[in-house]
């Protein structure tokens, strides 16, 4: 097997604790235009981008001007009112330090709003460690369509075959597939196992990953000796 020389590591729920605030600030957003959304309705489809997620939820395209309302609205109540209280992920920035202490290329998978993002890898620390990243200006659609995960890779400058995904929803799965990088999914998204189904490897946060980094898809042990 092909050694693992670069992680793409997707952000909200996989290195930040912010699944339960997207969806509660997507329901207020929704409240803000007069749709009256229930919180169940809109977490499982967290991981989505609004572009993927309006149309589910309230059959309103993005690029409409209604869309653009609910997007913009999603994004500044988010800021507003649940960006300071996020937090990383137990063993986020340890696991970010280890791998980028064995030679492993990191670049941020993220099709969020970039000044979110931005803000969300700063708790972590998570620019001492990465290579590069994406936001949504990367690709035409989001999670789970597989462009943020093709623009990930391509901005890693390595093949498909060297390459691991590191993500917490269904749709970080069902996107890296197309792209032929393998797949390591955590717990921390809060989605229950079998919606995880076709990962390579399922871990409960990056704590656990870290704690079996050798031995994990990332480090096979029969090559588990280092940098590589």
């Amino acid at each position: 097997m092909t050694p693992i020389r670069g992680v793409l590591v997707d952000v909200d729920g996989t290195l930040v604790d912010t699944n339960d605030a997207h969806a509660k600030a997507w329901v207020e957003a929704f409240a803000e235009e007069g749709f009256d959304v229930p919180f169940e309705k809109v977490r499982p489809l967290i991981g989505m981008g609004g572009d993927q997620l309006l149309p589910r939820v309230v059959g309103i395209e993005k690029k409409s001007e209604q869309g653009k309302r609910l997007a913009d609205g999603w994004a500044r109540i988010f800021r507003e009112r649940y960006l300071e209280d996020a937090r990383p992920l137990p063993g986020a920035r340890e696991l970010l330090a280890e791998l980028h202490r064995r030679g492993v290329k990191l670049v941020a998978a993220s099709s969020g709003e970039e000044e979110i993002a931005e803000a969300l890898l700063a708790k972590v620390g998570a620019q001492d460690f990465l290579t590069d990243k994406t936001t949504s200006a990367d690709a035409e659609k989001s999670k789970p369509e597989p462009d943020i995960v093709r623009a990930a890779r391509e901005k890693s400058g390595l093949a498909a075959e060297e390459v691991a995904m590191l993500g917490d929803t269904p749709y970080d799965v069902e996107a890296a597939r197309p792209v032929g990088v393998r797949m390591i999914a955590l717990r921390s998204g809060g989605f229950p196992d079998d919606t995880l189904e076709g990962a390579d490897a399922l871990y409960d946060d990056p704590a656990d990953l870290l704690a079996h980094l050798d031995g994990s898809p990332l480090f096979p042990k029969e090559s588990a000796d280092g940098v590589r």
